[in-house]
């Protein structure tokens, strides 16, 4: 995909949020919500690119030898959202402050992390969307290590291969399979168009009910009348 196509599909995703875009993929039966990961960055912070997935593996350190954790982060475009799978681990983590900053350096979108990260305090300065599993501070490195990027991983049965989007904001994170990103983005924005057609008729005295019926809340994905 085009810097330009990123660029644009990007716009569109960035003035919606997670719940329209849940209530889309809902009319297409496809589930899309990473359960359990949470957003870790400044409030009201929002994050929407392409994803590059990268796949952790647990290892059992030999005495004596330096293993890294990973050094993946020099392969990734701008305008993308690294994807990791460390297999929702709380006992050590996959992302820190330094990865924080060279991901601020290329321009990458923002991070997922199926698993827990740390330097809170220095993600949130640097306002650098982030969002996992958990929060510890006890370091990957002789604990887990990059078994595969550019894979396709399975978060809580939800498959995300590279170059599907990853969306991201208050409510936590879900992915978009790129097959079906226009679809869902269009029927994304008539869900927020229904529902800010009810929030207006309630607004000026209609009772919800009537307001829900004839403005279609149960199909909000059709174009607003």
């Amino acid at each position: 995909m085009q810097t330009t196509q990123i660029d644009q599909i990007k716009k569109r995703l960035m003035e919606l949020d997670s719940a329209a875009i849940s209530d889309a993929m809902d009319s297409l039966h496809i589930p899309a919500g990473l359960a359990g990961i949470m957003p870790r960055s400044n409030v009201g912070i929002k994050m929407a690119g392409p994803a590059f997935t990268v796949r952790y593996e647990p290892i059992i350190p030999e005495q004596g030898k330096f293993l890294n954790a990973g050094n993946y982060i020099d392969e990734v475009p701008a305008g993308y959202v690294i994807v990791v799978d460390n297999q929702g681990r709380t006992d050590c983590t996959s992302w820190g402050n330094i990865l924080t900053f060279k991901a601020v350096q290329k321009g990458i979108a923002g991070s997922v992390i199926y698993g827990s990260a740390r330097d809170l305090s220095e993600v949130r300065r640097l306002e650098y969307p982030l969002f996992t599993t958990g929060v510890y501070m006890v370091s990957g490195k002789n604990r887990a290590k990059v078994a595969a990027t550019q894979c396709t991983l399975d978060i809580g049965g939800v498959v995300i291969s590279p170059g599907d989007w990853i969306f991201a904001d208050d409510n936590g994170a879900l992915a978009i399979p790129q097959q079906y990103l226009l679809t869902v983005i269009e029927r994304a924005e008539n869900v927020d168009k229904t529902e800010q057609a009810i929030i207006e008729a309630i607004t000026n005295g209609e009772d919800l009910v009537n307001a829900r019926e004839k403005l279609g809340y149960a199909v909000p994905w059709k174009t607003v009348q």
